[in-house]
């Protein structure tokens, strides 16, 4: 029986100006969802997830792939 492993992603989720929320994971290129409703957003990342991953090898530690750091505001005067 093979053991499947467990692997954590970060994911951003954005609402547009018309209440869509989008979600994206910037460390697999090309996987984002999209939703109406944002209790949809997740379970809809996850498969969107898994698809890529079935297409594409899961990143290992070792590459070279961008790391999420975080969210900041920034004001700015205009």
């Amino acid at each position: 029986m093979e053991k499947k492993k467990v692997l954590d992603f970060d994911v951003v989720i954005e609402q547009d100006e018309e209440g869509y929320y989008y979600a994206y994971v910037p460390e697999l290129p090309g996987c984002h969802t999209q939703s109406e409703k944002v209790e949809d957003i997740i379970p809809l990342i996850r498969d969107a997830i898994s698809v890529y991953l079935e297409v594409n090898p899961a990143p290992s530690a070792k590459e070279s792939s961008p790391k999420f750091i975080g969210v900041q505001r920034v004001s700015v005067s205009v």
